[in-house]
């Protein structure tokens, strides 16, 4: 009898968590089980990593961020390389998606949370068809990532062996697609800033991957509808997405070609100029690749590569940051209270309210996020007798690309204490998961019986 009544208690409890909090545990638990996997002793080649950078890298890979501490390459094994790369797999297409997956693979029945999840991470608006989403999610994700696979295994099987080809072909498609960054090369992919094939196809993955499944999932139902006749209209969320990515990406690459044209691009011919500019501006929203030397690069571009990497990838994708599409509807915002205009418009059609207040919570509680990462950083990575004023934005950089999942860094991650490791850490997780729960809970409609009186106040 106590058995029994345990067994509902713990369902009536289970019933009354809200679907938000479920997405942040799945998250949690899987960064604790891949700790304690690369803690094993068959995990590294040392045979024994440090309980916070275990954490770190686990916390890295299920977050898409990037961020190391401990060389990938040359410090795992084989066996510890699969398991961040299955954390990012988990981590780019989210733990949830996978459960839901094999609920549906097991025949089960969906319920309300989990339609709601899906709804929250991967769709603009309400559908019916989840089960028909989640495969094609699936689908297309395995595609990609083979495709991407087979093409950079044909770019290295000339100058390693063929096991060695294929399996640094799958991990970097792997880790290109799921925009996490992760590489097995010490300096990423600088070696081979003037390869055409390796460039192009990471930078389709990043691309493709960072654009969101719900565009995917448009494309797909487009494609389908135009096989059998029927017209097809894309939504107003994703022509904003494509419209924003391709502005991100072109003014993104023409500035960083003409600050470091003769500076940081100065040894590359003009093509190489040209990809190498291109995808830094592509790799910076999220990916965390590099073929350029990040800390020998200028002021102004650094600034730049701050910004692209604040904004991020799309909404229901692989990549962090406030989104691209909370960009455009912030501009749209101001747009509109600058005209003095009592709804916000984009593309003839009126965005909700509720869409406007939660693009206003993001802004503003992703600013704090990395403020108060930044001065924790400042504060702990110092010692009494160390001035740090000159790496304010060594650890600016740090912080934004933490919270925004990019995997850029300095050079200062490896080098952080055991506080600055754990600051990271909490920016990683929050970025891919936090400011959706937090948005959600500070924008959610309440009830109230009263309202006080207004008064204006002095601003601007």
């Amino acid at each position: 009898m106590f058995y029994k009544n345990s067994k509902k208690d713990k369902r009536r409890l289970l019933q009354r968590v809200h679907p938000a909090y479920l997405i942040i545990l799945s998250y949690l638990s899987a960064a604790l089980l891949g700790m304690i996997l690369l803690s094993l002793p068959q995990a590294s080649v040392s045979g024994r990593l440090p309980f916070v950078d275990a954490l770190f890298t686990a916390t890295s890979a299920i977050c898409v961020t990037g961020l190391i501490v401990v060389d990938t390459g040359a410090q795992f094994t084989i066996f510890g390389k699969l398991v961040i790369l299955v954390l990012i797999q988990l981590g780019g297409l989210g733990v949830m998606t996978f459960s839901v997956f094999l609920f549906l693979f097991l025949g089960r029945r969906l319920g309300i949370k989990g339609r709601w999840a899906i709804n929250e991470a991967f769709t603009a608006a309400p559908i019916r068809e989840v089960g028909e989403l989640i495969k094609s999610i699936i689908l297309f994700t395995f595609i990609a990532e083979a495709i991407g696979a087979i093409l950079l295994y044909i770019h290295w099987n000339g100058e390693m062996g063929v096991g060695a080809a294929l399996f640094a072909g799958l991990f970097h498609s792997v880790s290109a697609f799921c925009n996490a960054g992760f590489s097995l090369f010490t300096t990423s992919f600088m070696v081979y800033n003037s390869n055409w094939l390796l460039n192009i196809v990471v930078m389709l993955l990043i691309v493709i991957g960072g654009l969101g499944f719900p565009v995917i999932y448009e494309f797909i139902t487009r494609f389908k509808c135009r096989k059998s006749g029927k017209r097809f209209i894309f939504s107003l969320h994703t022509r904003m997405v494509l419209a924003t990515t391709a502005f991100l990406v072109f003014s993104g690459a023409l500035l960083i070609y003409l600050l470091e044209r003769n500076t940081g691009l100065a040894e590359l011919s003009v093509s190489g100029k040209i990809l190498a500019s291109f995808f830094q501006s592509v790799t910076t929203r999220t990916a965390g690749f590099n073929t350029l030397n990040v800390p020998s690069l200028g002021a102004a571009t650094l600034f730049i590569i701050l910004m692209l990497m604040f904004i991020g990838a799309s909404p229901g994708s692989c990549g962090g940051g406030i989104k691209t599409t909370s960009l455009a509807v912030f501009f749209a915002i101001m747009k509109s209270k600058i005209k003095g205009m009592d709804s916000v418009s984009y593309w003839k059609r009126t965005l909700p309210e509720e869409t406007v207040s939660r693009v206003l919570a993001i802004f503003i509680l992703a600013v704090l996020t990395v403020a108060a990462g930044l001065l924790i950083l400042l504060v702990t990575q110092g010692g009494p007798d160390e001035s740090i004023r000159e790496y304010f934005l060594t650890y600016l950089f740090e912080a934004v690309s933490a919270f925004a999942t990019v995997g850029l860094s300095m050079g200062v991650t490896s080098s952080l204490s055991i506080s600055g490791k754990f600051v990271i850490i909490i920016l990683m997780f929050l970025g891919r998961v936090g400011l959706l729960t937090i948005a959600y809970v500070v924008t959610r409609k309440k009830k109230s019986s009263y309202k006080y009186a207004e008064e204006r106040v002095m601003i601007g």
